[in-house]
């Protein structure tokens, strides 16, 4: 296994145990330490790890609200909690990652991946709606922005 293609796993496992026993704001760095220590034998690194789930934490309620606005039919709460923080790290990776280390569309089959081996029998559809909503939303802006930039000059 891909040694990027890991860490999201433990991130993915760490933010869904701190999600399922509440969020507890200092039980994610126990939880992921522990996760680390117990799913990352042979990662060379954890600092993607650490940036996943920090980055997740530190804009949690942006990312929640992105998912509220692009899924409106399902309330955050009543998404699978699997699909819920894959979701939270494929956005995580669309908005705030570095684009030439993680493209957006790595990004997004990656977390379909995700689905694909934790999730249930719709999660990967799911996901891959979700993000690619989150995707073309990102696109169109950053499109928009170009145009206008070009009709200052």
């Amino acid at each position: 296994m891909a040694s990027r293609h890991l860490s999201r796993s433990v991130a993915m496992q760490s933010l869904y145990e701190w999600d399922f026993h509440g969020k507890v704001d200092n039980e994610l760095e126990k939880i992921t330490e522990k996760n680390i220590e117990e799913f990352g034998k042979g990662l060379e690194s954890y600092d993607f790890i650490w940036t996943l789930v920090n980055g997740v934490k530190e804009n949690l309620e942006v990312i929640d609200k992105i998912i509220e606005k692009t899924a409106p039919e399902w309330p955050i709460n009543q998404i699978n909690i699997l699909d819920r923080n894959v979701l939270r790290i494929g956005i995580f990776e669309l908005l705030y990652e570095n684009k030439d280390e993680v493209p957006p569309k790595v990004a997004i089959n990656e977390s379909i991946e995700l689905a694909k081996n934790f999730g249930g029998e719709n999660s990967r559809k799911f996901i891959n709606g979700v993000l690619g909503t989150v995707y073309r939303e990102i696109v169109g802006e950053e499109e928009n922005k170009g145009e206008n930039e070009n009709e200052e000059e």
